[in-house]
């Protein structure tokens, strides 16, 4: 995750979830892999491309991924 992302930025397009928001359930909610993240935040939880880049079936891929942002601040 080279990129800085802003907390507004949408990172479950079918949900419209933010970076902001999945940092928050981290942090304050205690998610710890990507079904707690999708039981408090929705993401991921519609098509699922927003999860981890070997699930994205979009043409053109994401830039950010859940998993990345759960490896980031989970490890």
């Amino acid at each position: 995750m080279g990129k800085s992302f802003p907390h507004s930025y949408i990172v479950c397009e079918c949900k419209q979830v933010s970076l902001g928001e999945i940092i928050f359930a981290i942090k304050e909610k205690g998610a710890k892999n990507l079904d707690d993240l999708g039981k408090i935040t929705d993401a991921g939880s519609c098509c699922g491309c927003c999860r981890r880049s070997e699930d994205d079936i979009g043409e053109k891929k994401m830039e950010l991924y859940l998993i990345q942002i759960l490896n980031k601040f989970v490890g």
